[in-house]
């Protein structure tokens, strides 16, 4: 993905609409600050998400950060690759390593 084409929020995550559903991911920004990323924690497909709330965690060598939903909304696909290998986000933050896929409620995006 163009980062030109994403929606950000002020904690770093960044959206973008495709057909129904929001993709969200973290910038190459909020991955550069937090260096070596050591684990992320993800929903459950199924769970449900609320605009401005956590979602899930991040972890590195120097913190922990919560991950914000930009949309209320069903979480519909999890990236499982991030699971097993957390680091894809320094390598591919805008692409490879999105975070989640949400089908947001009607009147969200």
């Amino acid at each position: 993905m163009d980062p030109k084409d994403l929606r950000y929020a002020p904690t770093h995550e960044w959206a973008v609409q495709k057909k129904d559903l929001v993709i969200v991911g973290i910038t190459k920004f909020a991955v550069v600050h937090l260096t070596d990323i050591v684990y992320v924690d993800l929903p459950d497909i199924g769970d449900h998400t609320f605009a401005g709330e956590s979602f899930g965690e991040i972890e590195s060598v120097k913190a922990v950060s919560d991950l914000y939903s930009p949309v209320n909304g069903e979480v519909v696909e999890i990236n499982k690759k991030l699971l097993d290998n957390p680091k894809l986000l320094a390598e591919d933050p805008y692409g490879a390593a999105w975070l989640v896929k949400i089908r947001p409620e009607p009147g969200q995006t």
